[in-house]
């Protein structure tokens, strides 16, 4: 009730009580959405869930036409799509769509795809998915080959305008997409991405610091944007260069991710 300008999400299992508790949680919210997700790679269809594509299709169809009878701001993720069959993801993506998505969430589950692939996903959905121009393209990285940021990166470079991302990257066992990274790469590199954010990038350092206090869980010290060393300079070649003139070594300013002089 308080919270009036961003979209309050309320993430759901495939299934009408879990959309049904979803819309509970949000009802109250200036901006609600209800994200569904449900699994669309053959290897989680077959040991995980044992249902046949068919099936997982119909059940995608109707659980989105659920959630969008209560809002109508609706986002679907099939769930391991970068190892998904791609005429088949491609299926569920238009059928959704029909069904009342307005935002479709391409997961990187496991962290599996490399950035040229995830970038090829992102630019063969546009042109395979008839529909596509009605949904808003989004992408969901995991960090297990540590490519998290650059998947993100590069989906966005071919189409994608939400990333779903993490401050400090936490998330599912080695992580998610680190937040201030991909904040911080639209900003320094403009000229290359075209694009940026309206995150106030001020104040990355301190929620980085609030979310590590809050969660338990440290900030290693080399890392990007918002590591203890991330501005340090031990080489004395280094510190000559910034003394005369910090673009030498520095290609982001401390100040504007709000780290104290």
């Amino acid at each position: 009730k308080e919270v009036q300008r961003p979209v309050i999400c309320a993430l759901s299992h495939a299934n009408a009580k879990a959309i049904d508790r979803a819309w509970e949680a949000v009802k109250e919210a200036a901006h609600p959405r209800i994200h569904v997700f449900l699994s669309a790679s053959d290897i989680h269809l077959l040991y995980q869930l044992n249902k046949s594509r068919e099936e997982i299709l119909e059940m995608a169809r109707k659980m989105v036409t659920r959630a969008r009878n209560y809002v109508d701001d609706v986002e679907f993720s099939p769930m391991d799509a970068s190892r998904a069959e791609p005429a088949y993801l491609y299926h569920i993506l238009e059928s959704v769509i029909d069904a009342g998505a307005t935002t479709v969430n391409i997961p990187d589950t496991v962290g599996y795809a490399t950035p040229h692939e995830f970038g090829d996903l992102i630019q063969n959905i546009l042109v395979n998915v008839p529909n596509i121009h009605k949904a808003l393209i989004s992408v969901h990285c995991h960090n297990d080959l540590g490519l998290a940021v650059a998947n993100s990166l590069e989906a966005i470079r071919k189409g994608a305008r939400q990333v779903e991302c993490t401050i400090n990257g936490i998330g599912e066992r080695a992580g998610n997409t680190s937040l201030e990274e991909i904040v911080m790469a639209l900003r320094t590199r403009q000229d290359f991405f075209h694009l940026t954010s309206n995150v106030d990038t001020t104040q990355i350092y301190k929620t980085s610091r609030l979310v590590s206090e809050l969660t338990g869980f440290a900030v290693q010290s080399n890392k990007a944007i918002v590591g203890a060393n991330a501005f340090r300079h031990q080489s004395g070649i280094h510190q000559d260069g910034l003394i005369k003139r910090a673009i030498t070594y520095e290609i982001i300013d401390p100040k504007s991710v709000g780290i104290p002089a």
